[in-house]
């Protein structure tokens, strides 16, 4: 049994101000778990804290039984007199034993609580996995559980740099009441802090602390201290919690490693959809940025410590022959024929491209349905797309996230020799959805999910049906050990996942938007990075209405080219995927093909650069010519947002984000000052490419060249209003600027009405 008596934090007022703190995080709790549950079922929120997670999560979800999980019976009191619903109830009990009925839930959430079972238990990390084992028994098949806490870093020692005449000088109503050792801890600076935390961590067990060394200051006086990795993080994660110091050096934060939890999910029969270090923008700005460094012993940066870390398993249901829980690429195979390539040559340089082309039309299947004043669409969830976990081949991901061999999509077909309408009619079939609970079709959106490469094309049909929320799980065709599931999304919930990093497949974002668009309604509250922009002045000559760029002249700039003409950039690789169970077994297994590049990785950034101009935000975009265009409509010209294939060397967010400033200023004559992500990481193609897109937007500050007696611009961009363009679907065919045109719209509250 895990002792919690020393979490106890005294009088209700105390709880408020924990709580406090707690309940900033709530939002994303809600949304990084909002791609993977149902509209209706039992839902446990463990360790639930304030309950305010709970609160939101019934609120959302009115069909949606949830239930709030809590040790501490003050908590739980405090919960049931704060937040009442009909299908909200708060109960205590000991998140590392049973305390739910036996399969009975479609999800189980832990945020932020399994460090207390590891803390509270003499530190034993095998005291989460038992925790997470009984909470397992608790789950249906094709149920969640869901992990939002501290990941630690992989072992090493480091250089931990931290300011040594930062001392504060708290105010006499911060130190009002408060004992000398408060005083000291509020008052002292960060060096001298980790000094004592080196002492004091892990304060419950029989040996406190952790070795360390001091080495020579830097240069600009801040102490260097040499230490392990895990020591470090645990102290910057903490570092700002100086008022309950006594309690925070209790607890251990960090236990396992990201590549430690998606073992033990695949240990426990979990299928991982989703394994994410995630980085609170307020957090990097507020608490890491200017105060602390962390670096290799060599002296090179390292990336921020994750914030937090969101881990998604799916309980997989028991099939003959056994259930995949993980994709492994596994030997190289002979081409398949399936890809085709071509090569076009751009007549106004000789330059030739290459383009990939994938059989067929994608068409995308958006069935929706209203309940309760909420719009809801059927997707797929944990379908497998053994492609995404393709080996990196020299590109790792630039958040860390890991390469998840299933996805939450739309319903999609490839469009054979019958009618669209058929072929959508028949798609829905397959997936329990009869002719009779079809109300009405309407066209939705077309574009190229990544043109840049591919020659495809997608066009999505929205499908009005009856209500429903779960569906029998669909025939497998997959070659794998099942095809997933098809569950009820709410729309806005699914947006605010997308932009946490909860989402990585575009295409059901985008129909989303597009849906939400043709519905007249509002896409909720942002809640990713935000973005101050800023009044910049433009030439006339260079800024364009919609319809001024609807009324482009059409233009052919490519003819076919041959593949001896080709340098070859894009190369089609085929591989043997295997899927395998939790005891390693495989239980499935096909031959695919895909396209990566060869002398560049698989990740993409976007950088999509805003500013003000006359009181109105607009956008630069570049008025490109790519041959995946002509092949489908015959002219060349595309709209696209500035993006870049990243080099092999390029292995960080920051220093993606300085890449691609530099060649915006460089190519398009474009300066920004501040750059923040514009929402999670995205696959543009899940069927074709491991291809990873990191969305950007930038506040441009200055516009070389484009304002009176300035120099000469090689590519300037077009600049039109971004309110304006999101109105205008039929100009954003490139996949790539739709994903970053929504996002910076909805960042900008500019889709509400």
């Amino acid at each position: 049994m895990v002792n919690y008596s020393e979490q106890e934090r005294g009088e209700r007022s105390d709880y408020d101000r924990y709580l406090a703190g707690m309940d900033a995080s709530m939002r994303q709790k809600v949304a990084l778990t909002a791609a993977h549950l149902l509209c209706t079922g039992d839902l446990a929120d463990m360790g639930m804290g304030s309950g305010a997670g709970s609160f939101a999560l019934a609120s959302l979800y009115p069909e949606l039984d949830v239930v709030g999980v809590d040790v501490n019976p003050a908590m739980v009191a405090i919960a049931a007199d704060k937040y009442q619903l009909p299908n909200l109830r708060f109960i205590d009990g000991d998140i590392a034993q049973p305390c739910l009925e036996t399969g009975a839930y479609e999800a189980v959430l832990n945020s932020s609580v399994l460090h207390h079972v590891t803390s509270f238990g003499g530190y034993s990390y095998a005291a989460a996995k038992r925790a997470l084992a009984v909470q397992l028994e608790a789950i249906a098949p094709g149920g969640v559980l869901v992990v939002r806490d501290f990941v630690a870093p992989e072992p090493g020692p480091v250089w931990l740099e931290l300011p040594a005449d930062d001392h504060r000088s708290p105010s006499a109503e911060a130190l009002k009441g408060v004992d000398d050792d408060v005083a000291w801890l509020l008052s002292c600076s960060t060096a001298e802090l980790f000094i004592r935390f080196a002492s004091e961590f892990r304060s419950l067990g029989p040996t406190l602390g952790f070795s360390w060394k001091e080495l020579e200051p830097c240069d600009d006086g801040w102490r260097r201290f040499a230490c392990d990795h895990r020591h470090a993080v645990e102290f910057v994660l903490r570092k700002d919690y100086r008022r309950d110091w006594v309690a925070e050096v209790q607890e251990e934060y960090t236990y396992w490693t990201q590549r430690e939890f998606e073992e033990v999910f695949a240990g426990l029969g979990l299928r991982t959809l989703a394994s994410t270090p995630l980085h609170n923008p307020w957090i990097l700005d507020n608490r890491f940025v200017g105060q602390f460094r962390l670096r290799q012993p060599d002296g090179e940066l390292l990336p921020w410590p994750a914030t937090n870390f969101v881990i998604v398993g799916q309980r997989v249901p028991s099939v003959a022959g056994g259930t995949g829980v993980r994709m492994v690429e596994s030997a190289v195979c002979a081409p398949l024929q399936y890809l085709k390539p071509a090569h076009y040559r751009r007549t106004s340089d000789g330059v030739v491209f290459d383009l990939i082309r994938r059989p067929g039309l994608t068409i995308d299947v958006v069935p929706h349905f209203e309940s309760d004043g909420a719009l809801f669409i059927l997707a797929r969830r944990s379908y497998p797309r053994p492609i995404l976990a393709a080996k990196p081949r020299g590109s790792a991901t630039l958040t860390g996230a890991a390469r998840v061999g299933y996805a939450s999509e739309p319903l999609n077909v490839q469009r054979g020799d019958r009618p669209i309408g058929e072929t959508v009619e028949r798609l829905l079939a397959r997936v329990g959805i009869r002719h009779e609970r079809i109300h009405s079709f309407s066209d939705g959106a077309t574009y190229y999910p990544s043109p840049g490469g591919l020659q495809e094309e997608v066009r999505s049909v929205f499908v009005e049906i009856a209500k429903t929320s779960v569906l029998d799980q669909p025939k497998n065709y997959t070659g794998f050990s099942s095809a997933g599931v098809v569950r009820a999304l709410e729309t806005r919930q699914l947006l605010r996942a997308a932009q946490v990093g909860g989402l990585p497949d575009a295409r059901l974002e985008l129909n989303v938007y597009e849906l939400l668009a043709r519905h007249h309604r509002g896409v909720g509250a942002w809640i990713g990075a935000t973005l101050q922009l800023h009044e910049v002045p433009l030439a006339p000559s260079l800024v364009q209405s919609t319809e001024q760029l609807s009324a482009r002249p059409p233009r052919r700039r490519f003819e076919p080219a041959t593949v001896q003409s080709s340098n070859g950039f894009m190369a089609i690789h085929a591989a043997r995927f295997d899927e395998h169970d939790r005891h390693g077994a495989v239980v499935g297994s096909k031959e695919l093909e895909f396209v990566v590049p060869s002398t560049m990785s698989t990740n993409t950034i976007s950088l999509l650069p805003l500013l003000r101009h006359d009181t109105h935000v607009y956008v630069g975009l570049e008025d490109d010519d790519l041959p995946a265009a002509q092949c489908f409509v015959g002219n060349s010209q595309l709209l696209t947002v500035p993006a870049w294939r990243l080099p092999h060397a390029v292995t960080t967010w920051r220093a993606a984000v300085s890449w691609a400033r530099e060649r915006l200023a460089v190519e398009h004559g474009v300066r920004c000052l501040d750059v923040t992500p514009l929402g999670g990481h995205y696959h543009p193609s899940a069927g074709a490419t491991p291809e990873v897109v990191y969305p950007a937007a930038a506040a441009v500050t200055r516009v070389d060249g484009l304002v009176s007696g300035g120099n000469s611009v090689v590519r300037p961009l077009i600049w039109t209003r971004l309110d304006k363009l999101t109105g205008v679907s039929s100009l954003i065919r490139d996949g790539h600027l739709r994903v970053a045109v929504w996002r910076a719209a909805h960042m900008l509250d500019l889709l509400q009405s």
